[in-house]
Formats: structure tokens, C-alpha cells, sequence
């Protein structure tokens, strides 16, 4: 019997080639499998009353022990449950409770008391009203109009027990500014408010107005019910139209993904796309880890958690580009057990592929030690962490990270925000390779005097003059929010507190703080936010999701509109924008492909009773400025461009100017997409539109640009792309009605 070699060896091959293939989708299949199950495990063992934000474990043991009979008597033990009542969110079980021991106890532990049973009224009537009869007005403050409560009995048993405080307790700003929160839910701000007991002006507008916005999360079925987390707008599907990812911090809360239409509705594929079984997030970015044009997640997890139980894997999900994703976390050395909620992906050593940088929080309690992390991308799917050799291996409890070019060097910086008051400014050594190396120049840049704990970070150009300026948020208190508001509301004296610092780039590589000037010094606390241009000037405006983990802290989300880059203008309240509520990831995108940014925010707190509704605010149109939106896509420079400036110059009203942006997603706990929106003013047509690629550093040029389109520009390619996509028509759920447009929207 003859044996033909060749098909001996052409069989070999083809079984070779089958069992790789067959492994490879086994690692598949398990990397994916293996997180998945990591994430169930976590979950099952961090559900104990050890874990401060695992309050029905705790509500569980204390229901068990006063199921024996002996604890029927201890006063504390049912204040306490009443208390995780509100947590899980029986408001109703919670009132309850508190109402059966004020019939029980002296007045004096009653007195004491009465903040906590004042909120549990607030949250009963929120319950009752915002959440179960959401509506787009729903505690948005001044609260007015749809957003007054039908079901009045929270608030009023509410303003009863604020009224009892303050008569004994005159100074109590943070029961003064509940109350007049719950005056306003019944619509009887200011006049029914008690004149010793009144905030003036909460009501007032600002001298700078803007259009009111819309929230329409509602009408097109975007309006998840989940806990703190983030949000990516983006473009997953390489079609064009703009997607929509969100996650809750919750290792039980599971990823959401909407598709867009295309025709001014969303899908939710979070099933199909395999997101749904990814559980937990407190942050999630888009990134294009291995330069195959397709929007990857990565994940982040174990933020805000102590004893040990902030030890969480974080996840990479590789985009398959069939609507499906993969965690990849395991086979790309990305596997590790940190708490985070902050990363930057940037091109640290110019080689063409993004890295990440972690910031992880160092708490210095059982859960052991937490260093922040580089792993430079190794250009095969895999990663190596280099943070101790590269002098960014920082050990504080940091909040948020973001990168930029401060120095115009050419090599991309780090800035480090952290809870225990140290700031770092590391300097990129431009070594290149593997021999990544920073300095921290936080000292000799002027910006490690404010020793204040800080959350929220970013640099932006908001003055336009070629240099990244740095937003870094105060999150410093000792006291309620509220106290904090309603100090600010009476222009009674409070120390730096949950403001805004801006510190301007002074082009030497030292910073200025300009926050008084700029008039940011304002009480704002901010957890989520991001920056876009509402109006289209060309001019970076700010939103801020607010807030903290305690019920009481009801207070305002803001936006703050730029001034022509020498100031900042709160117009919360003419925008119709300020969510009481618990605020997180947010995104400027512009939804409908009209050259206007809306404003997405993934809403909620950390416990289940203190979930909220997401908000989609549709931006009416603030004038008749235009735009112009670029794809980029490196060839030399990693595929999304990530990093790249963009200088866009052109004459507005007889005056020449730039607008300067950088290729990147925004701010803190949101992303907006990578495809940057950039308004030009009155301008009738572009002078030169400059793009300097990230990574390889070539320079190029594109000269008398028309405005109001949407480009796909590719490196080294000198013929722009314009992309065609239809104009979305937002319809009001109820009425189907449609989104009004504006003259420049027509």
C-alpha cells in the first residue's frame, strides 16, 4: 500500500490547524466562562454583613435575631433596621419602624432621630413619585411643573419632622435645606415655606440662560433602574450611528448595551452581545486595544469598597464585530485584584498601540496594599505591567487618572487625582519602548499647594490657547451636602469645599489655579462628569453628576457653561438639567447626527434603595453656531487615534481663532465617543483643520473645510471622507410628538 506524502501533510496540516483553531476557541470560550464565574464567586462571599454596602445581609441577621425574641426591646437594633430599610428600599418598612419607637422612646432619643425618619419620609415620597411615576421633570431642581408630587404624604410628614428639628435646632443647614427641598415637591416654594426656615432665590435663574433641555431616557426605553456606574457612547458596530453601554458598580448589576436604530430608536442587545452575564463596574471606557478598528470595554471594579472586598478583577472585553464581546481579561495579563474605578488608555511610548494606566485605591485596611498599574501593550493581545520601573507606581487612594501632552513634548503625561489629598503631575521622559519613565514635576508645577481631597479629573484646552489645562474636583466634607448648599444659599461663609479647581497651563510646565476667577468656587461635589460644547462656540462647557453615598445628600446635578475661556456660567436651572438624585457616568454625544451635543447621565447611589433612572437630556439647540465632526483612524498612530490634537481654525464674526482637542473620551465615570464634535462659532467655512498623530507625530493639514458635516479622516491619507448619516427625530413617547428642531438643526 503506496502512502501520498503530500496529502499526509496536507492532512497534518489541516489537523493542526483545526485543533488550533479548536483551542483557540476553547480560550474563548473559557477566558469569558472563567470571569464570569470569578464574578458569581465574588459576589456569593461578598454578600455578608461584614460588607458595608451589602445591607440586605445585615437586615437578614438582624431580622433572625429578632426573630428569637429577645432583642424586641433594644431600641437601637430596630433603628437600625430601619435605617437598611431605606437602604434596600422598603420606604414604607422604614417609616414604620421609625413611627412605632417614636411612640416608644423618651423625646430626647427621639429628637435624635428625627434626620433619619425625616429622610425616610423624603425617600417614601421620591418612591412614590419620581420613581414609580417617573417623568421627565422628576426631581429636577427647582423642582416645578410634572415634577411637583401627585402623592403628597412623604413630603409632608416629611417638612413635619425638618420643622421639629429646627425649632430646637436652629442651625441645622442640612435639615433647613431638606426642607425646603420638600416644600418645593408640593409645589409651595417659596410661599409656604416658614419665613425663619426660608433658602431664598432656589428658584432663581442665573444672568447666563440657556434653552431648557429634555430628558428623554423614558421615551426611548433607555431609562435603566440600576446603582452607580458608568456609560460609553460610541460607535460599536462600525455603523456610523452612536451606541450606548452602561454598567452599576455592583458586582450583581449587570452591563446594558443599546444599539441604535438608526432611526431614532435603540435596541437592547445586552443579552445577545453576552454583556448582560459581565456583571459589576463602577466605570467602563471604550479603547481599541489591538488596533483592529472595532470599540473594546474595559471594565473597573472594587472602587469605594473596603475590608478587602474592593478586591475585584477589572475586564477587558475584546469587540468580536458580530455584535457579540469576549472577556479577554485572563489570556491579555490583565488579571488582577484591586479596587478601581479609574484608568487612561494613551500611547505612552509612541509606538503606534495604547496602553492603561490604573489608578488603584490604596485604603491601608485588610484589604492590603494597592499600587497603581502601566501595562504597555505588547502588540500580540497581551499587556506588562511596568509601573514600578517607570516611576508611576503610586500608592495613595486614588479616584481618577487622565492623560495629556502637557508639555506639548510630544509624549503623553499623567494626572493623578486622590482622596488623601496628594495630587501628582508624572512627566512622560519620552524613552520610548518598554523603558517607560515619568518624573513628578507636581512640586515644581505649582499644583501640589491644595493638599484637599479630590475625585473627578481631566485635562482640556477650555481657554484655547494650545496647552492643556487641567479640572481636578474638590470632594473635601466633613458635613451633609446639604449643609454645604444651603450655606452657599445664604452666602453664609464655608471653607473649599466640593468646588471646582481650574488650574491654567502657563506654557513653562507650571499651572495656575484660576478657579476664583474663572467663578468655580462653587459647592458642586461632583462624582461623574464630562465636558462637550453645548452651543457649539468652540468653547468646552462642564457637567457634573453629584453626590455621596448618604440619603440626605440631595443635591443638584450642574452645568456650567464656558465664557469664552475666561469664565464659567452656572445655568443649571434655565437648562433644566439639575438631577437631585445620585449622579455618575456622564457623556456629551451628539445622538441624532445634528452637529448638537446631548447629555447622557447613568443616574444612582450605591444601594439597591437608592437606585434611579438613567437621563437622556436632549439639547434644543442653543443658536445657530456649526460644527464639524472627525473620525480619526491612525495607521502610524494606534487605530483610534487616541491621543491625537486636533487644532481647528477659522474666522468667527471677523475674528481668527483655534479650537484645540484632543482625541480621547472626556472626563471621569463616563465616556463620551471618540469621535470628536467641535463647534466653530459663526464660522462659514473652515481655514485649516491641523491633526498631529498620536504616537508617530506626523503632522497634517486640511484647508478650507465646509462646516456641519462629518468626517472620516485616515493618517497620511489627504482626501477626507464625508460620512453620511441621517438626521435623528427623538419621538415623545406618549404623544409621539417629535423633538422640536432648531434653525440649526433644519
Amino acid at each position: 500500500m503506496k502512502f501520498n506524502k503530500n496529502v499526509i501533510t496536507i492532512n497534518a496540516i489541516a489537523i493542526v490547524l483545526l485543533l488550533s483553531f479548536s483551542f483557540l476557541m476553547s480560550c474563548k470560550r473559557s477566558s469569558h466562562q472563567e470571569m464570569i464565574s470569578i464574578l458569581k464567586e465574588l459576589n456569593k462571599k461578598h454578600y455578608t454583613a461584614l460588607n458595608p454596602f451589602t445591607p440586605e445581609a445585615t437586615m437578614a441577621y438582624y431580622d433572625s435575631l429578632l426573630s428569637t425574641g429577645n432583642y424586641n426591646q433594644d431600641v437601637k437594633l430596630f433603628a437600625s433596621k430601619a435605617a437598611l430599610a431605606l437602604k434596600v428600599g422598603q420606604e414604607e418598612q422604614s417609616v414604620q419602624i421609625y413611627q412605632d419607637l417614636s411612640r416608644r422612646i423618651d423625646f430626647m432619643s427621639n429628637f435624635e432621630m428625627l434626620p433619619d425618619i425625616g429622610i425616610a419620609y423624603m425617600r417614601l415620597g421620591e418612591r412614590n413619585n419620581c420613581m414609580l411615576s417617573h417623568n421627565g421633570s422628576s426631581c429636577i431642581f427647582p423642582i416645578k411643573g410634572e415634577g411637583v408630587h401627585k402623592i403628597k404624604t412623604g413630603s409632608q410628614k416629611a417638612i413635619e419632622t425638618y420643622e421639629m428639628i429646627l425649632r430646637t435646632k436652629h442651625d441645622d443647614l442640612e435639615s433647613r435645606w431638606l426642607l425646603n427641598i420638600a416644600f418645593m415637591t408640593l409645589g409651595g416654594y417659596p410661599k409656604s415655606v416658614p419665613p425663619e426656615f426660608l433658602i431664598p432665590n432656589l428658584d432663581a435663574d442665573t444672568a447666563y440662560k440657556v434653552k431648557p433641555f429634555t430628558d428623554m431616557a423614558a421615551d426611548l426605553g433607555l431609562n435603566i433602574n440600576g446603582r452607580a456606574g458608568g456609560v460609553i457612547v460610541d460607535d460599536f458596530n462600525n455603523d456610523g450611528y452612536l451606541d450606548i453601554v452602561m454598567s452599576g458598580w455592583d458586582l450583581s448589576d449587570p452591563m446594558h448595551y443599546f444599539q441604535n436604530n438608526k432611526d431614532g430608536t435603540f435596541s437592547d442587545l445586552s443579552e445577545q452581545s453576552g454583556l448582560k452575564e459581565i456583571t459589576g463596574g463602577s466605570n467602563i471606557q471604550q479603547t481599541d486595544y489591538n488596533n483592529d478598528g472595532k470599540m473594546d470595554i474595559f471594565v473597573l471594579r472594587g472602587g469605594w469598597n473596603t475590608g478587602g472586598f474592593g478586591n475585584q478583577p477589572s475586564s477587558l472585553l475584546r469587540n468580536n464585530g458580530d455584535g457579540t464581546f469576549t472577556d479577554v481579561t485572563i489570556p491579555a495579563g490583565l488579571l488582577f485584584y484591586h479596587p478601581t474605578q479609574t484608568a487612561v488608555w494613551a500611547d505612552f511610548n509612541n509606538d503606534g498601540w495604547i496602553d492603561v494606566f490604573i489608578g488603584d485605591e490604596n485604603l491601608n485596611d485588610k484589604g492590603g496594599k494597592h499600587t497603581c498599574m502601566l501595562y504597555i501593550n505588547n502588540h500580540d493581545g497581551t499587556f506588562t505591567n511596568v509601573a514600578k520601573s517607570a516611576h508611576c507606581d503610586i500608592t495613595n487612594y486614588v479616584k481618577a487618572v487622565t492623560s495629556a501632552d502637557f508639555n506639548n513634548d510630544g509624549w503623553p503625561d499623567i494626572f493623578i487625582s486622590t482622596m488623601d489629598g496628594k495630587k501628582y503631575l508624572l512627566k512622560n521622559k519620552g524613552k520610548g519602548g518598554k523603558a517607560v519613565d515619568f518624573e513628578d514635576v507636581t512640586e515644581k508645577s505649582g499644583i501640589g499647594i491644595n493638599k484637599e481631597s479630590t475625585f473627578t479629573t481631566w485635562f482640556y484646552d477650555y481657554n484655547n490657547d494650545g496647552w492643556p489645562d487641567i479640572m481636578v474636583a474638590n470632594y473635601y466634607f466633613d458635613k451633609g451636602l446639604g449643609t454645604y448648599a444651603a450655606a452657599e444659599a445664604l452666602g453664609k461663609p464655608i471653607p473649599d469645599a466640593g468646588n471646582i479647581f481650574l488650574y491654567r497651563n502657563n506654557h513653562d510646565g507650571t499651572f495656575t489655579n484660576v478657579t476664583k476667577d474663572a467663578g468655580l468656587n462653587k459647592v458642586v461635589f461632583t462624582m461623574g462628569a464630562n465636558f462637550g460644547d453645548i452651543d457649539n462656540d468652540g468653547y468646552p462647557d462642564m457637567y457634573f453628576g453629584t453626590g455621596n453615598p448618604d440619603f440626605k445628600s440631595l443635591v443638584p446635578n450642574k452645568l456650567f457653561k464656558n465664557i469664552d475661556g475666561k469664565k464659567f456660567a452656572d445655568v443649571t436651572t434655565s437648562s433644566r438639567t439639575g438631577n437631585l438624585q445620585k449622579g455618575h457616568g456622564v457623556a456629551f454625544a451628539d445622538f441624532r447626527n445634528t452637529g448638537i451635543q446631548d447629555i447622557f447621565i447613568e443616574m444612582g447611589g450605591a444601594y439597591k434603595g437608592d437606585s434611579y433612572t438613567s437621563s437622556l437630556y436632549v439639547n434644543p439647540g442653543q443658536g445657530n453656531n456649526n460644527w464639524i465632526s472627525l473620525k480619526l483612524e491612525g495607521v502610524k498612530a494606534n487605530k483610534a487615534a487616541i491621543g491625537s490634537r486636533i487644532k481647528v481654525t477659522f474666522t468667527d464674526n471677523g475674528i481668527k481663532r483655534s479650537v484645540y482637542k484632543d482625541v480621547n473620551s472626556g472626563g471621569s465615570f463616563g465616556s463620551s465617543p471618540l469621535r470628536q464634535e467641535i463647534g466653530i462659532g459663526q464660522a462659514k467655512s473652515i481655514d485649516e483643520i491641523e491633526i498631529k498623530w498620536a504616537g508617530s507625530q506626523t503632522i497634517q493639514y486640511f484647508k478650507n473645510i465646509a462646516p456641519n458635516q462629518f468626517l472620516h479622516i485616515t493618517e497620511g491619507n489627504m482626501h477626507p471622507e464625508v460620512i453620511h448619516l441621517k438626521k435623528l427625530n427623538f419621538k415623545h413617547k406618549e404623544t409621539s410628538m417629535q423633538m422640536p428642531m432648531s434653525a440649526s438643526m433644519k
